[in-house]
């Protein structure tokens, strides 16, 4: 289990509480050397190990439960969960929301080039037929493995010169660090359909099998600066969408 907390009896990290400062220390172990689907072990054993008692491991491992980077499963015990807990939904790159769901990314280019408005292009991009794009797809991996497709299109008068760069693996620090444009907001129409033949080669899957296609249209100031379509495989990704309700009296 790596490097041990403070002994019974003691406080570590100042006046913290013992659970929370194990806590702490059984999730960085966590972090750095389990993998998803490995099992805890036994209270009295970890217990015995970690030289604490059971209430305050008990009381550790309840926050990391709540923090999703452990999960109970009644019957057969505590484990590293295999899809982690999705984050809350906002405008993110792909990279940026595996890294939040605890994942490594990385992207494989299919293909960079230009390309032309056609007319339901034109019409989802407020653009005249013919305008000039970027198109870029990619297959886009979680910890190395394939878990979507990506298709995107650009405004090439938007962003002269962007088909002669070298394709980029992350579109989004592409776009900060070539043309100072921060994607601020935009819009996901999400919907379940089936795979296609070739999204199904990519992903290793089946043709017909699932997948969640997730529609985006992002904004820079007033202008749409990428339009795009991510295929998630849906054994592998899910999304949380927080809910309020207004109360008035």
């Amino acid at each position: 289990m790596g490097e041990r907390p403070a002994e019974r009896g003691q406080r570590s990290r100042g006046s913290e509480p013992r659970w929370k400062a194990l806590s702490g220390t059984i999730g960085e172990v966590l972090s750095d050397q389990a993998r998803p689907g490995d099992s805890f072990p036994g209270e009295r054993l970890a217990a015995e190990h970690l030289q604490v008692s059971r209430t305050t491991l008990r009381a550790a491992l309840d926050a990391l439960v709540t923090e999703g980077k452990l999960e109970r499963i009644p019957g057969s015990g505590t484990f590293v969960p295999r899809r982690p807990r999705a984050p809350r939904v906002g405008l993110t790159s792909f990279s940026e929301d595996m890294r939040l769901r605890g994942m490594t990314p990385s992207t494989r280019v299919l293909r960079f080039e230009s390309s032309a408005a056609t007319g339901w292009l034109a019409r989802e991009m407020n653009l005249e037929k013919g305008a000039q794009l970027v198109y870029l797809q990619r297959l886009l991996l979680a910890d190395g493995q394939p878990i979507a497709v990506d298709e995107n299109y650009l405004p090439g008068a938007r962003l002269p010169g962007l088909s002669g760069l070298r394709a980029p693996s992350s579109l989004y620090q592409l776009l900060k660090e070539n043309y100072g444009i921060v994607p601020e907001y935009g819009e996901d129409q999400v919907e379940a359909i089936a795979a296609s033949p070739v999204q199904a080669r990519l992903l290793n899957i089946r043709s017909g099998d699932p997948l969640l296609q997730v529609v985006r249209h992002a904004y820079a100031g007033e202008d749409l600066i990428n339009y795009s379509a991510v295929f998630y495989r849906a054994d592998r990704y899910r999304l949380n969408v927080p809910l309020s309700r207004s109360l008035r009296s």
